[in-house]
């Protein structure tokens, strides 16, 4: 690849961190469910937790809070908004997939790194801490007004960095979260991380690494 762009930005959630929202919901229903019940569940916890931030911003507790309401009520289990407290509150002390370190402080040394992530100002910078590597800036869903997939979360962003569509590279293991998006924004200079999340869709043009690992030699540094 010889595009240099003028910003490596990314996906927080799930690309860089270990967004363990899975392991959280066994931890509270496995003793409820059968193996296949509960797998079923953590599809459908994350299925809810998308459509919550499809309509207008509101607080990430709220998306969790309903996600976890809605996933009970459709396996038939008593909800608690407690449980729905403690996974939230869980997601600051996530760390980062073990390849991410390293991986960005290869990049980072030749071109800034942007976080854009559907997550509360007061909670990611206890994630971005332990990335490991600079981050130049940090742009949340709550200052942008709007969760991905929406377009206006990746504007906010464009705005902030004074750039356009065609001067970053944006890095993501998810397609619903943000590959498609980009992809209608005019992105043509997209990663997709292979983090197992979704199967590869090529429509949307993107090249393939199975980890951050694998990122310096994708943008051939």
């Amino acid at each position: 690849m010889t595009f240099r762009p003028k910003f490596v930005t990314f996906d927080c959630h799930g690309t860089m961190i270990f967004f363990n929202m899975a392991g959280a919901a066994r931890d509270h229903y496995s003793a409820q469910l059968s193996p296949e019940q509960m797998e079923a569940f953590i599809r459908d916890f994350s299925g809810y937790r998308l459509d919550e931030v499809l309509g207008a911003w509101k607080p990430y507790a709220e998306v969790v809070h309903n996600a976890v309401e809605r996933t009970c009520k459709r396996h038939g289990i008593a909800f608690d908004p407690a449980v729905a407290a403690e996974i939230y509150n869980r997601v600051p002390g996530w760390g980062p997939h073990a390849d991410v370190p390293a991986g960005l402080a290869k990049v980072a040394k030749d071109i800034p790194l942007v976080a854009l992530t559907n997550s509360m100002n007061a909670q990611i910078p206890h994630n971005i801490a332990r990335l490991g590597a600079p981050i130049t800036h940090v742009l949340t869903a709550e200052s942008a007004g709007a969760y991905k997939p929406h377009m206006r979360a990746f504007e906010y962003m464009f705005d902030t960095l004074g750039c356009g569509p065609e001067d970053i590279m944006h890095v993501s293991s998810s397609f619903r979260y943000d590959l498609m998006t980009a992809h209608d924004l005019g992105i043509t200079n997209k990663i997709w991380v292979n983090r197992g999340h979704e199967p590869a869709n090529p429509y949307y043009g993107y090249t393939e690494i199975p980890d951050i690992s694998g990122l310096a030699a994708a943008l051939g540094l």
